[in-house]
C-alpha cells in the first residue's frame, strides 16, 4: 500500500519535505480490530508537534494522521460493533487501559496508557490502517467524507474545549487563534449559544477576514483589545504570547482553556511579561485540554449531524502532504485541511 511515513524527527523550517512516499505491506487486523480502507485523513497542527518533536512518535519510521475516514475492509473475530463495508471515522485516540480510574469514568483521555493514533500506531497518511473496533465510530450520512474528516479531532477538540469553558448564552468568547479547531468552535456557539458573542484573535488578515465570515462580531491581532470584555476564551495557537494577551481580555472570574498537546519554546519568555493584577487576579482562571475521550467524539458526531456543522476545508492528494504540513506550519489556513487517499 501506498503511504507517507515520517522517518525521524526534523525542522519544517529547514526541512520542507518531512514525509517520504513508501509502498509498506497492507497490516493485518488482530482479533479485536478492524482494517480500513482509508479514504480522506485530515491534516492537523499535532502533526507539526510530532514530526519537530514536541510530542514524539515512539518508533520510526511512522504513519501520521489522525483525522480517518474510510471503509470497513477486514474484521477481527471479536468484533461485532460494525459490518464490512461500513463507513468509518478515527480519532486521536486510538486505545487506554480500560482499567485504570479515568478510564472507568469515561475519561480515557487522563488515562496514562492513553494510545495515540499516528503517533503510537500508524494513522491514515495511507491507503490502509488498522485500529481496535471499539476506537472506532460509524460516520453519519450527512457528511461527506471530506467533511467528516476534520469533526473527528478538530471538532471534537473543539467540543470538549466549549464544554470546558463552562460557557452559558449570552457570554463573550474569545478564540485566540483561528484554524480548523476554532472555525468549528465558531459554528457551534452561534447555533448553540445565539445571545453570544464571539471576538477572533489572529496574525493573519485572512484568517481575521474568514471569522467575520463566519459570524465574529470582532476579529483583531494578539495584542489589540477586544471592545468587550470576555467571560470565556480558547487557545489554539502553538505558542505562548497569545495566551497572555487574552488574558488581559478576560473578564473577573473569566475562564481559559487552553487547546494544545504542546508549546512551542520560541516565545516561551513572554511568560514573564504576566503582571499578576491585570493577567490573573480577581479569580480569572486557566484550564488545559488533554486530548478527547470516545464519548467526546461520539457526542459531537451527533451534535454536528443535528445542526448540520460542516466544516470548511481543503483537500489535497495524499502524495502532497508536504505541502500541507508547510502550508499548515506557515498558516495558509481557511478552515481544515484534509489529504484525499482513495475516491
Amino acid at each position: 500500500m501506498k503511504a507517507m511515513v515520517l522517518p525521524g524527527i526534523t525542522d519544517l523550517a529547514r526541512n520542507k519535505s518531512p514525509l517520504q512516499l513508501a509502498d509498506l505491506p497492507v497490516p493485518e487486523p488482530q482479533e479485536h480490530e478492524i482494517l480500513v480502507r482509508v479514504t480522506v485523513c485530515g491534516v492537523c497542527h499535532t502533526e507539526l508537534d510530532e514530526i519537530e518533536g514536541r510530542t514524539p512518535p515512539e518508533r520510526f519510521p511512522i504513519v501520521l494522521g489522525h483525522q480517518i475516514v474510510g471503509r470497513v475492509e477486514k474484521m477481527g473475530k471479536e468484533v461485532t460493533k460494525f459490518r464490512l463495508g461500513d463507513r468509518v471515522g478515527i480519532g486521536w485516540i486510538h486505545g487506554a487501559c480500560g482499567r485504570c480510574s479515568f478510564c472507568r469514568q469515561g475519561n480515557e483521555n487522563l488515562c496514562s496508557d492513553f494510545k495515540a493514533t499516528g503517533r503510537d500506531a500508524d494513522g491514515g497518511y495511507a491507503e490502509y490502517t488498522v485500529v481496535p473496533g471499539d476506537f472506532a465510530y460509524l460516520i453519519p450520512e450527512v457528511f461527506s467524507d471530506g467533511e467528516a474528516a476534520p469533526l473527528l479531532c478538530a471538532g471534537a477538540i473543539g467540543y470538549r474545549s466549549l464544554r470546558l469553558t463552562q460557557m452559558q448564552d449570552g457570554d463573550n468568547l474569545g478564540l485566540v487563534g483561528f484554524g480548523a479547531s476554532a472555525h468549528l468552535v465558531l459554528k457551534m456557539v452561534r447555533r448553540r449559544y445565539p445571545r453570544s458573542k464571539v471576538f477572533v484573535f489572529s496574525r493573519t488578515q485572512a484568517e481575521r477576514d474568514f471569522a467575520r465570515e463566519l459570524g465574529a462580531v470582532w476579529a483583531g491581532d494578539f495584542g489589540e483589545e477586544t471592545p468587550e470584555r470576555l467571560q470565556r476564551a480558547i487557545d489554539t495557537t502553538p505558542v505562548w504570547r497569545p495566551i497572555v494577551e487574552a488574558l488581559k481580555n478576560l473578564d473577573q472570574g473569566g475562564r481559559l482553556v487552553i487547546n494544545a498537546i504542546r508549546k512551542e519554546e520560541a516565545d516561551k519568555e513572554a511568560l514573564l511579561t504576566i503582571d499578576y493584577a491585570r493577567h490573573l487576579w480577581l479569580e480569572k482562571e486557566i484550564k488545559s485540554v488533554a486530548n478527547v475521550s470516545r464519548q467526546d467524539v461520539a457526542e459531537f458526531l451527533e451534535l454536528a449531524a443535528q445542526i448540520p456543522l460542516k466544516p470548511e476545508f481543503q483537500e489535497y492528494p495524499l502524495e502532497e502532504a508536504n505541502r500541507a504540513l508547510v502550508e499548515l506550519k506557515e498558516r495558509k489556513i481557511r478552515g481544515a485541511k484534509v489529504l484525499r487517499i482513495a475516491g
